[in-house]
């Protein structure tokens, strides 16, 4: 891979080049809007694509050990795989949340105070619905409630 190669796949998410916005442009304008929805559906493409090789490769090394160690072994193995696939099936619910918010014209802005969320943080999150202060504001009262 090439250099320009390297920085063109470490600039993409999920095969989508970051938006570049227009002067003057309406914030979560519709192709902003578009622009997200494509990021969102290419993210949960590939988690989808996750899902189905994790089902593929279960079937495949599923195999009755004789052995109880090897037998343990690949049960955690299986058993780890899953709780990923299922934060990857949480996370697609998340995704299916924030497309139902930018069809209801509600996508970018803060659920706590109202603002906008932010370009950048939304390219770096996608389904991000806090802004950058009240998301810190957030973990705070968090890490606090955590230590009573």
């Amino acid at each position: 891979m090439s250099t320009v190669e390297k920085q063109t796949a470490s600039q993409t998410m999920y095969g989508v080049d970051p938006y570049k916005e227009t002067k003057g442009e309406e914030y979560m304008g519709a192709p902003m809007k578009a622009h997200f929805i494509k990021l969102l559906n290419a993210w949960k493409g590939e988690l989808m694509t996750s899902v189905d090789r994790t089902v593929d490769h279960m079937k495949d090394e599923a195999a009755n050990f004789p052995d109880p160690a090897d037998r343990a072994s690949q049960e955690e193995e299986f058993a780890l795989e899953l709780r990923n696939r299922d934060r990857e099936r949480k996370l697609i619910k998340k995704i299916d949340k924030t497309l139902d918010k930018i069809k209801e014209d509600d996508y970018g802005w803060c659920d706590a105070c109202g603002i906008e969320i932010g370009l950048r943080r939304l390219e770096a999150r996608p389904t991000a619905d806090l802004c950058f202060d009240c998301k810190e504001l957030a973990e705070k009262k968090e890490k606090q409630v955590g230590k009573g």
